[in-house]
Formats: structure tokens, C-alpha cells, sequence
């Protein structure tokens, strides 16, 4: 040990934890995190001032760019050579920044993680976009400080006239935190800065009306809309990513073309896992893929196998590849050295703080020289004045230092005033150059007020702030190139499955399947109709129903209990099967049985739920109005939908918008009509009121029906197999609990009134014999006739069978064909007479 010197010994534990904690600080401050103001991290901001150094604007050549790494890292950025190439080149490139700062020419890399070329070889020069966030730095707008070696200085932050931070996010890994940040639309931003600046009250929700979600270089869906608002909200959430994908056939088959893939997706990678999985067997369904990305954009080609559903397939993608991903919001930049977490109020809120100070400083420093520059004026204009008294003392004086003071003591001019006239030049001596030092000096007068004004007022220079912005938009403002599904969510089953058609049959036993609605063919009126499903001794099909399968289905009992289940929940069936009991479904008791069901949309809809009500009636005649929000709770055993009373039971039930019409009719053939509004909304356990009085004891209703705003016209079927389309102008509005009036003529051979349906020409009819015989015809072949009459017949009922159930179902145009019982067609040209009964 040297002379002099001494060890002190300390704890271990104390020098590394305050080490460490120097070592994070600073990284976290001056290496990984972006000031909120410029949206640069040091690193970034250090290869945009050293181009503006060099000189390489936007407009001038391309430079080498190991000369611009050189120049950054010899003066500013005392770290690795490919710390500064890497930021560089990722400011170069197009599916990394929303908006480039830098222009690169030569291999800057690629999407599918390609490196790019080393620095010898590529060249940079900055986009215009990065000459606007340093336009007025040499205007003492922003402090400086000393570089590593404090032999130069360079800037703490600069005095961007874009809001670099929203634009184009970050993402930067530090000590203990972490920050992520997803680039937004300029056009977006900029309107949302001004509707900010407008209003400095303005919620979040209101700015969200301008910034309206994140918007990724590479374009895609924002699938989801909840992470999109809690990021916004709070500086946190994560945002769902999809790939942007169309059908198309290629050569006979079916392909998924995905154009657009998720941000920071290597899409490589992306088609060599998805090629594992569908090699492992994990996806089904692909034959092959090819990647056919051009210079003119992106296409991925996953070809299809023949039997393979393109829906379905699509959604396995999303589910397992990287077609699906999500950006992790977490908004924390540096907010006066020190780092925060900021919602999308706070970052507009320090953008704008940010470039009030640089209009205040910039305006200082403009007020300042033109001071200085007024002032020389003053003295040149005393000069010229007194011209000839001047030059006699100029050439009196042995030296400029003497010429200078005798000046200041003749005429009390300044230093800066003598030294200007001394320097003046000859020329300055004609008229016309006296007449312009004057004119300038008036001019400076008024913008010297001019500056003074944008001080003295903050007004004056938010409206300053405001016209800058607007020149950006107007020179760099672009479209959204995500677009957004608000409705989206994770992935769940659900989007596995295909929102198709699908036809619902329950039977008298209780028995219920779903049933692709293709599976049915279309028939002529008077047909025997085909086999609809082949059900066990002494059933038949008792209700038919026609829904998709991502809609909610409402059931209702006989008892007045509701049960809750999506539709591709229930077995799938071919037309001839027999089902499932719904007991193994729902928890319905034995001696009850579903009588009705509601198809509906997203019951997590509160708009939705809150504007639509479920009206249902039993067969006693009493009617009942519930809004459908006190449905949208399910639970396993059910909830009570009405309370029944003795000797009745629930008929049906329908969705209503709260301002139809109802019609119930019975089986001795009469129906009344009314409007919905004269039931007032009751809760779910309340009996509901009177809606017709039975003419006996022994009638009952046989169906209700709710009339909205269309056209429609009001189809009756009787157990013999005879029909009829009334216009419902026929039937008056009464008040509710009347006897209705006459809707069919009820005789021996029409039998009693089965089913009330309201129909138009562009719906089919699906009518079921209790034997099981099922025809499919158009309404559009009925004419419409008086509400009297007994109507004609629509299918053949031999005897001991009788029509058990009526089924609109939407109309195709299909080519009409009539199928006996075993399948085989039937020849229909020759007229049937009974038709026109």
C-alpha cells in the first residue's frame, strides 16, 4: 500500500445495494425508458442530433451509416457501435415504426427477422418527419447538457413540434420496470391534442372519440375493445392483435389469404410453427402453406383440404398461432426525470406543457435578437442622420477603437451602435439603403410587439401550438391502418364454431336436436312432404324453431320456468335422428316440459337487454310483459319465469321491442289483437293480467304472436291440414281480456285451430304431422283471403294423424321438389284439385 493511504473497510451488502441501486437509475433514466416529452430514449435522440449535426437532412444525400454511428458514438453515446446501428436501423423500418424517423437505403432488414446489413454498406439520411421534431433546437427552446467527456453539449430532450411519443409507442426493459407502449395514428392524435387543448376538462371517454385505439404499422384487427380502454384509462391493458384474413379460391380450392399480420409478429417464424402444428396434427384442416409476399405487400396462403371448413380453420389459427396475438399495454415514460405511469389524458396533457415551453422559449429567445438587432438600427439610423458629421469624425479618429469612443461620447450611442457604424459598409450611404434601415426597423417594431403579445398572453399561443399542429397533420396525417372490432373477445369456443343456420326440433316426448337448415329441401303446396325425424313409438314432433348457432336460447316451461343455453350447446342431428332428452340438457323436472324458447343476441349487451322484453301468454289467456335484463342471469336450475296459476300453463313466449302488437287466438277459431303497451312491465315472479276470455272450458289458446312495424300478414293452420293468410288490417285493435273476433271457420273437416303465425311473402312454412311428416312450402303460394273463410289445404293429413306443429322458416330459392315418406320424388304436374278447397 502507497504511502499516505488507508483502507476502510466496509459491509459488502451496503456497497452492492448502493451500487445497484446507482447502476438501475441509471438505467432507467438515460438507457431504457422515453421522456414523455419527445418520446425518445437517449439513444434515439442522440442519432437524430448527430444527423442534424452532420448535416444529413431529409432533402440532402444519403451518408454512410457507420459515419453517422461514428459521429454518434465518438460525440454522444459512449456505448457499443451496435447499440446505435440497431436503434437506427429500427427507426428505418416500416413495420417496426408507425412513423420512420430515419430513411434508409440498402438492406435495413425485413419483417420475417432477416438481419440487415452491416453499417459499411447501408445508408441514412432522416425523414422530414424527424426534421420537424428538431426544428427550432438552435432557438435555445430546449436545455443542454455536456456530453461523457463535458467537451460538447447535446440535448436533454428536443423541441418536437409531434407527439412522438403517442405515435410512435416505445418499448424499453429497465431495472425493477418495464415499458410498452403501442404507436397511435397521427390524424388521430393531433385532433385529439387540439379537442384537448380546446377544453382542458375533457374526459378520457372523450378524447377516445378522436384517439380512437392504438394503430400498428402492420396494420391487422384490434380484436376487442375492453384492453383498448384500459390503457387508455389507466396506463394499463392488453390489447388483442389479429391478422387480417379473406376467403378466396385458388385453382378449385378453398384458401385463407392472410395480408396483414399482428405487430412484432415474425412472420418466418409464424408459418414455420403453424407448418409444425398442422404436421403434429394439432391443426386440421390445412394442405398446405405458402408464403407469396412481394414488394407489392403481403400474402400468406394457407391452402385448404377439400373437406375442411374455412371458418372453423380460420379460428384454430387464431387460437394457436401467432395470427392471434396481444400487445401488453404499460404506459410508463419519464416525467420530469422521474418514471410514471400515464394515461392517454396525462401523455396529451405533458406533449402539450412540453410545447408550450419551447413557443415560450423560442418566442424569448426571437424577442431577444430582434431586440438586439433594433437596437443597431437605432444607432445606424442616428448615423445616417448625421452622415457627413460621422465620416468627419471617423477620419479624425487614428484607429477604430478611437473612432468608436469619440461616437458613443458625440452621439450617446451604445458599444454595439459605434462598433455597427464604424463596420458600416459604404454602399449603406445611398438614399435608397437609409430608406430601407428605416423601414426594417419599423417592421421590427411590429413584430417586436408581435413576440411581446404571444408572451403576454397564454391564448395567443395555444392557438400558436394549434396551427403547428394542424401543418402536421395536414403534411404527415394519414388513415388508421388497424381497424377495429369492438365486439371482439378471447377466443372461445364460440369462435370456433360457424354462425350457420340451424333448424331446432323438439318433440312431444321431449326429445331435441339441431340440424343444419340446408338439410331441408323446399316442396310445392299439396305435397306428402319427406321424413323429418324418425322418433320413438307413439311421439311425434311437437316444436320446430329456426336460429343460428351463437344465439342465446331462452327456454320456457310449462310451469313457467326459463332455462338458458347457447345453441351449438345442443346435439347436432341428421334430419332423421331422433335427438337428445332435453332432461340430459337442462335441469328440467320430469313432469315438465319446454313449451317455448326465445332466440337472442348478446345478453351482456346491457343496451340490448334494456330495450327488449320477453311477453309471454298461457293457455288460460293470461298475458305477461318482463324485460328481458331480468334474463340475462342464468343459473343451472333455471329461474322463475311466471308464476303459473291451477290448471293453466305457459303457452308461449316472445321477444318484443316494448311497443308491438299482440295477438292471441284459441282453438274454437277466434283471436284478438292489442296493443302490447296495455300490459304494463312486471317482474319475474308476478302472474301476468287477462289477454282473452275463453268462450268455454274446454278451449284454450293455441299460440300468440307479437306484430312489430313491418308488413306482415296472419297465417292460421287447423289440425286437418287447412290454412290461411288473412290480412291483419282484418282484425281490429280491442282492448286486452276481450272475446277476440272470428279468424277461421272452424267445421268437421278443417278440425280445431292449432297454430297463429304472422308471415309475409318471404318466409317458408315448415309443417309436421304427428306421425313425423314434415313438408317445407312457400308462403309467397298463399293468397290472402278473408278471416271468415276455412282457407285451403296445405298438406295431406290421412287419418288418425293431425298437423302437431308450424315452423317459419326463412325463405331460399331452392328448386321446389315433393318427396314421398321413402325419399323418392313425386311427379307434381298433374293438378291436385283439393288444392283450391
Amino acid at each position: 500500500m502507497a504511502e499516505g493511504e488507508k483502507l476502510i473497510p466496509i459491509n459488502i451488502e451496503d456497497e452492492m445495494k448502493s451500487a445497484y441501486i446507482d447502476y438501475s437509475m441509471s438505467v432507467i433514466v438515460s438507457r431504457a425508458l422515453p421522456d414523455v416529452r419527445d418520446g425518445m430514449k437517449p439513444v434515439h435522440r442522440r442519432v437524430l442530433f448527430g444527423m442534424h449535426e452532420l448535416g444529413i437532412r431529409a432533402t440532402g444525400a444519403h451518408k454512410k451509416s457507420a459515419r453517422i454511428v461514428g459521429e454518434v458514438l465518438g460525440k454522444y453515446h459512449p456505448h457499443g457501435d451496435t447499440s446505435v446501428y440497431d436503434a437506427m436501423v429500427r427507426m428505418a423500418q416500416e413495420w417496426s415504426l408507425r412513423y420512420m424517423l430515419v430513411d434508409g437505403q440498402g438492406n435495413f432488414g425485413s419483417i420475417d427477422g432477416d438481419s440487415p446489413a452491416a453499417m459499411r454498406y447501408t445508408e441514412a439520411r432522416m425523414q422530414k418527419i424527424s426534421e420537424d421534431m428538431l426544428a427550432d433546437i438552435d432557438k435555445e427552446t430546449v436545455d443542454h447538457q455536456l456530453n461523457f467527456d463535458d467537451t460538447l453539449k447535446e440535448p436533454t430532450v428536443l423541441p418536437t413540434r409531434v407527439p412522438g411519443l403517442l405515435i410512435n409507442g416505445a418499448s424499453g426493459i429497465a431495472v425493477g420496470m418495464a415499458t410498452n407502449m403501442p404507436p397511435h395514428n397521427l390524424t388521430e392524435v393531433i385532433d385529439g391534442t387540439m379537442a384537448y387543448i380546446d377544453n382542458n376538462e375533457i374526459e378520457i371517454d372523450e378524447l377516445m372519440q378522436h384517439i380512437k385505439a392504438p394503430d400498428f404499422p402492420t396494420g391487422g384487427i384490434i380484436y376487442g375493445y375492453d384492453g383498448v380502454k384500459d390503457a387508455f384509462h389507466t396506463g394499463r391493458g392488453r390489447v388483442v392483435m389479429r391478422a387480417k384474413a379473406r376467403f378466396e379460391e385458388v385453382n378449385g380450392r378453398e384458401c385463407i389469404i392472410v395480408s396483414e399480420i399482428p405487430y412484432q409478429v415474425n412472420k418466418a417464424d409464424m408459418i414455420k410453427k403453424t407448418a409444425d402444428l398442422v404436421n403434429e396434427k394439432k391443426i386440421e384442416g390445412i394442405a398446405n402453406i405458402r408464403d407469396e409476399s412481394d414488394r407489392k405487400g403481403m400474402r400468406i396462403v394457407y391452402i385448404l383440404k377439400r373437406d375442411a371448413i374455412p371458418n372453423i380453420v380460420l379460428n384454430t389459427l387464431y387460437k394457436y398461432t401467432s395470427l392471434q396475438s396481444s400487445f401488453s399495454v404499460n404506459n410508463i415514460a419519464l416525467v420530469k426525470g422521474r418514471p410514471q405511469m400515464l394515461n392517454l389524458k396525462q401523455l396529451i396533457h405533458y406533449f402539450v406543457e412540453h410545447r408550450h415551453e419551447v413557443v415560450v422559449r423560442r418566442t424569448e429567445y426571437l424577442l431577444r435578437k430582434a431586440k438586439e438587432r433594433a437596437h443597431i438600427l437605432e444607432g445606424l439610423i442616428i448615423a445616417s442622420d448625421n452622415i457627413d458629421e460621422v465620416i468627419r469624425l471617423i477620419r479624425a479618429s487614428s484607429n477604430a477603437d478611437e473612432a468608436r469612443e469619440t461616437l458613443i461620447k458625440t452621439f450617446d450611442l451604445s458599444e454595439i451602435q459605434a462598433k455597427a457604424i464604424v463596420e458600416m459598409r459604404l454602399r449603406q450611404l445611398t438614399g435608397l439603403e437609409q430608406d430601407k434601415l428605416r423601414s426594417e426597423y419599423d417592421e421590427l417594431m411590429n413584430t417586436i410587439a408581435d413576440y411581446e403579445d404571444i408572451l403576454a398572453r397564454k391564448e395567443r399561443r395555444m392557438e400558436i401550438i394549434k396551427e403547428e399542429l394542424a401543418e402536421i397533420k395536414n403534411k404527415y396525417g394519414d388513415e388508421r391502418r388497424s381497424t377495429i372490432e369492438y365486439a371482439g373477445g378471447d377466443v372461445s369456443i364460440t369462435d370456433l364454431i360457424p354462425d350457420e343456420q340451424v333448424v331446432l326440433t323438439i318433440s312431444h316426448a321431449g326429445y331435441i336436436k339441431r340440424t343444419s337448415l340446408t338439410e331441408y329441401k323446399t316442396q310445392n303446396r299439396g305435397g306428402v312432404g319427406q321424413k323429418a325425424s324418425s322418433t320413438r313409438n307413439e311421439d311425434f314432433l311437437e316444436h320446430m324453431f329456426v336460429g343460428t348457432n351463437h344465439q342465446y336460447m331462452l327456454f320456457f316451461t310449462q310451469k313457467g320456468k326459463c332455462f338458458w343455453m347457447r345453441v351449438f350447446e345442443i346435439p347436432e342431428g341428421s334430419r332423421q335422428s331422433k335427438g337428445r332428452a332435453i332432461q340430459n340438457l337442462i335441469n328440467i323436472e320430469p313432469d315438465d316440459k319446454v313449451m317455448a324458447f326465445i332466440c337472442t343476441q348478446d345478453l351482456k349487451d346491457e343496451e340490448y337487454v334494456n330495450s327488449r322484453y320477453v311477453i309471454m301468454a298461457t293457455k288460460k289467456g293470461q298475458v305477461k310483459k318482463t324485460p328481458l335484463e331480468q334474463y340475462s342471469r342464468p343459473r343451472t336450475n333455471g329461474i322463475n319465469a311466471i308464476t303459473i296459476k291451477d290448471n293453466d300453463e305457459l303457452l308461449e313466449a316472445k321477444l318484443t321491442r316494448g311497443d308491438s302488437q299482440v295477438m292471441l287466438a284459441v282453438r274454437s277459431g277466434k283471436a284478438i289483437r292489442f296493443e302490447e303497451e296495455k300490459t304494463r312491465p312486471m317482474g319475474r315472479n308476478a302472474s301476468g293480467v287477462r289477454g282473452i276470455t275463453l268462450g268455454s272450458d274446454d278451449d284454450e289458446v293455441v299460440g300468440m304472436i307479437a306484430i312489430n312495424d313491418e308488413e306482415s300478414d296472419i297465417l292460421v293452420v287447423s289440425e286437418g291440414g287447412y290454412g290461411k293468410r288473412s290480412s291483419i288490417e282484418d282484425y281490429r285493435i280491442t282492448n286486452r281480456g276481450g272475446k277476440g273476433v272470428k279468424t277461421i271457420n272452424v267445421t268437421e273437416k278443417t278440425g280445431k285451430l292449432v297454430t297463429i303465425k304472422n308471415v309475409n311473402d318471404n318466409d317458408d312454412l315448415m309443417i309436421i304431422n304427428k306421425s313425423g311428416i314434415a313438408i317445407r312450402m312457400e308462403v309467397a303460394d298463399l293468397r290472402v283471403m278473408g278471416r271468415a273463410t276455412q282457407g285451403v289445404r296445405l298438406i295431406k293429413v290421412r287419418e288418425n294423424d293431425a298437423i302437431a306443429a308450424v315452423a317459419k322458416v326463412v325463405h331460399e330459392d331452392e328448386e321446389a321438389e315433393v318427396l314421398n315418406e321413402d325419399g323418392t320424388t313425386l311427379d307434381i304436374n298433374e293438378e291436385n284439385t283439393e288444392n283450391n278447397e
